[in-house]
Parts: structure tokens; sequence; C-alpha cells
């Protein structure tokens, strides 16, 4: 590993684990009345990590879960569409955590709520892998992987799978 990978390097595959492990108990600790949980993951890592959530809170309970895509265009939020990828009748009176690798503006989060304010859900909550506070929008996670201090020209690059890792770039 290069000097410049190393000062890249905030979290490693085993602490991103723990991260989750962590976050799937305060899930489970916040919920545990619940017969199902549904993560919502943002398309993209927000999908995966969405999976690797409801994975954790499925092995630490008896809560079954359910895991939905929602398909955002990130780069034209205002004027795409968000989808999601479940009927709506199998969302209503449940909750929903809405799931993505990285919080920066809140944009995204904001844009990814929008399938399911219409809907009779009993709460949404927001769960995010590393959160790097630069809120423009009213967004505040739920629950946190992360906390790390940037700069706006900051870069966080997030690897799910056997060689997770979180990156500054």
């Amino acid at each position: 590993m290069s000097e410049i990978d190393e000062k890249s390097l905030v979290l490693n595959a085993k602490q991103v684990d723990q991260k989750i492990t962590r976050m799937a108990f305060e899930m489970y600790e916040n919920n545990f009345k619940e017969k199902v949980l549904v993560f919502a993951g943002i398309d993209g890592q927000g999908y995966n990590l969405a999976q690797l959530l409801a994975q954790a809170v499925e092995q630490i309970s008896e809560i079954k879960t359910t895991v939905v895509r929602v398909s955002v265009d990130k780069q034209s939020t205002q004027l795409g569409e968000v989808t999601i990828d479940i009927s709506e009748k199998e969302l209503k009176k449940k909750v929903i955590i809405l799931v993505d690798d990285v919080l920066n503006t809140g944009r995204t989060l904001a844009y990814g709520l929008k399938p399911f304010l219409p809907l009779e859900v009993k709460k949404i909550e927001v769960a995010v892998l590393v959160n790097r506070s630069h809120s423009l929008f009213p967004i505040l996670p739920t629950y946190t992987g992360y906390e790390l201090a940037t700069t706006l020209t900051d870069h966080v690059q997030v690897k799910l799978g056997k060689k997770a890792s979180v990156n500054l770039l």
C-alpha cells in the first residue's frame, strides 16, 4: 500500500463490517416490536448497503426484512423520476429505512423520500454509512456508521463487498 493510499483510507473492510453490525443493532433496538423492516436503498452503493444491513438485522433478531431499490437520477434529481421496485400496498403501515452510502448535502436522500411521502407508512428513518455533515437539505440520519469532517471539494468513495473500504479522495 502506498503512502497516498494509506492517507486516503478511512475505514478498512473489518471496520466497515463493524459499522454495519452496530447500525443493525441500533435498528433492532429502535424497532424491536416490528415484524418487518423495509430497507429502501438508493440505487448503487446505497442499495448494496441496504442489503447488508437487512442481512445483519435478520442475523441478530426475529425481524424479517424487505429490501427495495430506490432509483434516483443523481445528476438531475429535480427533473428525474424517483421509482421503487415494489408495490405501494406492500409498504402500508411499515417502517421504512431509507439507506445511502454517503450523506453529503442531503439532496439525494431528500428526493429519495418522494415515493414514500404519499403512502401510509408507520415511520421513515434514514441510515448512511458516512455522514459528511454538509447539509443543504433538512435530512438528518437516524443511523450513522461514521461521521467524517470533509471539505466540499473532497470526495468519499465507498466500496462494499469482500474488499470493502471507505476512502477520502
